[in-house]
């Protein structure tokens, strides 16, 4: 009984922790990361010569590099979404002339075409299109007209109930219909992760809207980084507004020497989003604080006030009147 009870009291003795094994104190107000928000001119910069989803996968990819990412919009008014690029064009023809060959016999697909929502296969392209258009496209219509009738709880449980199958209807209607008008852009940047919103016909109705989402952007405060995708020397003055702001500004355009990439902080090709080399540049910016310092070293390697050749020490940075000198924000 007398070890039952010294065994009670052993068991209920607060341990001891050592000095050595307590993890380091940490900052009891960390540096928030930097918002970025991704404004597209559709008009201006099209994704001509990339697929609009693979375009906007890379544009948030890069932008990511900044921050996170907490707004991606592209303007553009009507022409731009029912535009075709010519090789987008070139590929709907060399399928038109393939679809003529494979309904008269004289060709044959390597592997039987597959129909991405029941899994049946065809020996020709026009009769998987056919059977997706009499089956699947009829079933899809009457799934959206039973959701649009309904109303309350009832709409609810519909959309629950059909989200699954229309979703599959989705994917494979990517790969087998042709859109109606232009080339899906506008659904392929939204899958993308853009809001795609479409502007009237007048000239330059897209940069005026652009121009002022961004300004309303800069005003509630809601990004501490601006990346623009456009080679429109038009928006200088908002660049340079953002940077009286204290904001980082990114530029993506093709123009190598353009009056947009010499406002800009830090400045991109389409070529370097599209092989992933636009990445964030280390250095100075009003906001963000970065100095520049190599992160990986060793933060204890610093250069001493005689190897930088000043004789002095390396927080003495006064200038020759005396004051301190710093780095505006412009």
């Amino acid at each position: 009984m007398f070890s039952r009870f010294l065994h009670r009291i052993q068991s209920s003795k607060p341990q001891i922790t050592s000095l050595n094994s307590t993890k380091p104190f940490t900052s009891l107000n960390p540096k928030p990361r930097t918002r970025v928000a991704v404004f597209w001119d559709l008009d201006n910069k099209p994704p001509a010569s990339h697929p609009p989803h693979d375009a906007a996968v890379k544009l948030r990819t890069a932008a990511s590099s900044f921050g996170s990412v907490k707004l991606m919009v592209a303007y553009a008014n009507r022409h731009a979404f029912s535009y075709v690029p010519l090789q987008v064009r070139e590929e709907r023809k060399d399928r038109k002339l393939l679809n003529q060959l494979e309904k008269t016999g004289l060709s044959k697909p390597a592997e039987r075409y597959f129909c991405g929502v029941c899994g049946r296969r065809f020996y020709a392209n026009e009769k998987l299109i056919a059977h997706f258009r009499q089956i699947h496209e009829t079933e899809n219509q009457k799934r959206v007209r039973q959701i649009e009738s309904a109303k309350g709880h009832q709409r609810v449980r519909l959309v629950a109930k059909y989200s699954m199958k229309m979703e599959k209807y989705k994917r494979a209607a990517r790969n087998v219909l042709t859109p109606k008008e232009g080339y899906g852009l506008a659904e392929e940047l939204t899958r993308g992760g853009f809001w795609v919103k479409m502007v009237s016909d007048k000239p330059e109705a897209a940069d005026r809207a652009l121009k002022e989402h961004m300004v309303d952007v800069m005003d509630r405060r809601e990004a501490e980084c601006l990346v623009l995708v456009s080679d429109d020397s038009g928006f200088a003055e908002v660049l340079w507004e953002a940077k009286e702001r204290c904001l980082r500004t990114v530029v993506i355009g093709d123009l190598s020497e353009g009056k947009l990439k010499r406002v800009a902080d830090v400045a991109y090709s389409w070529k370097e989003v599209v092989m992933g080399k636009a990445k964030k540049e280390r250095g100075f910016c009003c906001g963000d604080w970065d100095y520049g310092f190599d992160s990986d070293g060793d933060d204890d390697e610093v250069e001493s006030g005689a190897e930088m050749g000043d004789g002095g020490d390396w927080w003495e940075m006064d200038d020759e009147d005396g004051a301190g000198s710093s780095r505006p924000c412009r």
